[in-house]
């Protein structure tokens, strides 16, 4: 039974709680007939119910190949420095973070089994879970998890959570299990922080990463970046009855309609990112379906500040002011997106601004900013590649507009294998590709903070830091929601990021595979998958 299901069934309630453990271990027919009848139901309505729950109750065993969108020799098992596809879906098959984020974007306890606060938000207090192991054998303490948030604030170590870790001024053992976390200043929303990928638990003092020893689901049996990774299922696995597959083959195929034949024709299971122009094709084979996941995703053009044409204000106003959203919400991802107006917040949060004006393509507009930079009559370079998707499409939607205002754009087409490592965020003017993440905070601190690593366009603006701080420190949500506000205004201002449009999360898997619900921080369950997925027989 999936994990947000709840038994409802009139039964005293140890048989309830017998029941719901049992379908996670795969109980069968019989044992689910046995514990009905032994409640007093009747057989037909035994009968009757334990043929439903079988069909959805998760069996035992199996293999799957899952292929991703990316294929890099940059691929690391070291969460820290984890950035594509392929990174978050091991991740989440090696390791664990201290609380999960779940389809409602809430914060789950993980490793952690309670989390408080005091000082207004400024100390947190964790106390772990007892019952963890690392896959070595060696039981989770305290001094895991110091080592592991410690190692982001070193610079050497390239974390991607940096940024996210730098308020934490003490990380402390407490006990043998219990932590105790000081802030620079007060955080209410540290417990989604500690839900980030990111900043899942490692072994203290681990350095070499080639193999994962977390306390994840599944084993890492073998691992070669670039090609494939192996996952075999750990039997001693804190969650009762989870995993479910035996074995999980994780490769990369950068072609995506090469991924679409592959599941057709059955050499792989499970798919992430599946053009929408293949959505249709998905949804008529009989052996395959597809998974959606609404989310608040972009594909950022990035114009980075730092550099020309960029450094220009108008310049970049003159591109924001060319880019057609319908049409490339219409064209491009086939309506499977909403309209974005350059600033991170979809109008699904509940701190996105209404007030905030729609950037119109305006032709006159560009023409006017574009005369004003100097660029006007130039030709400029934009980098695209597979890896981002759609950024070709997007990018020659642009071009026909750059022809008509005065501007020629040259695209440059990167391989999708070195794309990340030797291209994004190196050059002026190319394409981003980013996740929704567990909160406004998080969002803003990756993408918008001057020193995070993420920061794609270069953006620095002092206000702006300073909100992004304050909001965090602030309980009264009228008042957070008014800073939150101010930040998507002088992005959309200020920044060289231009987000068209907000997209949907196109997965497609084999028909029997199950288990599967949209979880909003990513594809395939917010990458999560790996845990809760089975092969039905």
């Amino acid at each position: 039974m999936p994990d947000n299901k709840v038994l409802k069934l009139e039964m005293p309630g140890n048989e309830v709680f017998r029941l719901n453990g049992a379908f996670p271990r795969g109980a069968s027919r019989r044992e689910v007939m046995n514990f009905l009848l032994a409640a007093g139901v009747s057989i037909s309505a035994a009968g009757t119910f334990a043929g439903t729950a079988q069909a959805e109750t998760p069996r035992r065993g199996g293999r799957i190949r899952v292929a991703c969108n990316q294929n890099s020799s940059g691929e690391s098992l070291d969460p820290a420095r984890s950035f594509t596809a392929n990174d978050w879906s091991r991740v989440t098959m090696f390791y664990n973070t201290l609380t999960r984020i779940d389809e409602n974007l809430t914060p789950q306890l993980e490793l952690a089994e309670d989390i408080s606060s005091t000082e207004r938000a400024t100390v947190w207090n964790i106390k772990l879970r007892r019952d963890v192991r690392f896959h070595d054998g060696s039981p989770l303490t305290a001094a895991d998890v110091v080592y592991s948030l410690q190692r982001h604030k070193d610079a050497a170590v390239r974390s991607g959570a940096r940024v996210l870790v730098e308020p934490m001024v003490e990380i402390t053992e407490t006990g043998a299990h219990e932590v105790r976390i000081r802030l620079s200043g007060p955080d209410v929303g540290l417990p989604s922080t500690l839900g980030v990928l990111n900043t899942a638990i490692v072994k203290a003092g681990t350095t070499d990463f080639r193999t994962a020893n977390g306390t994840g689901p599944y084993k890492c049996r073998e691992f070669e970046p670039g090609v494939r990774s192996i996952a075999v299922r750990n039997e001693e696995y804190f969650k009762s009855g989870k995993p479910f597959l035996d074995e999980i083959e994780v490769i990369g195929i950068t072609d995506e309609p090469a991924r679409v034949n592959a599941l057709l024709a059955g050499d792989v299971h499970f798919v992430a990112l599946i053009n929408a122009r293949s959505a249709q094709r998905i949804k008529s084979a009989p052996n395959a379906k597809l998974f959606e996941t609404q989310a608040g995703a972009f594909h950022s053009l990035a114009i980075s500040r730092d550099h020309a044409p960029g450094a220009n204000s108008d310049f970049v106003l003159s591109v924001k002011h060319m880019l057609n959203r319908e049409q490339i919400r219409r064209a491009v991802y086939r309506n499977y997106a909403i309209m974005g107006n350059d600033q991170p917040v979809p109008p699904s949060s509940a701190f996105y601004d209404p007030s905030l004006p729609q950037r119109p393509y305006d032709l006159d507009k560009a023409r006017f900013h574009l005369r004003r930079s100097g660029f006007a009559n130039q030709t400029l370079p934009i980098f695209v590649s597979p890896a981002a998707a759609n950024s070709e499409e997007i990018a020659q939607i642009l071009q026909q507009t750059g022809r008509e205002v005065g501007v020629t754009f040259n695209l440059q087409r990167i391989p999708a294998d070195s794309y990340w490592s030797n291209t994004w965020m190196k050059q002026p003017i190319f394409f981003g590709s980013n996740s929704p993440k567990a909160s406004v905070d998080i969002s803003l601190s990756f993408w918008f903070h001057s020193r995070s690593p993420y920061n794609e366009s270069a953006f620095r603006n002092e206000r702006f830091d300073a909100l992004l701080i304050n909001a965090r420190a602030e309980a009264d949500i009228n008042k957070r929601n008014e800073m939150y506000s101010e930040m998507q205004r002088i992005i959309h201002e200020s920044s060289g990021t231009c987000i068209p449009v907000f997209y949907t999360f196109l997965d497609a898997h084999v028909s029997n595979l199950k288990g599967l619900r949209p979880i909003p921080t990513g594809s395939m369950m917010g990458w999560n998958y790996a845990e809760n997925i089975w092969l039905e027989q």
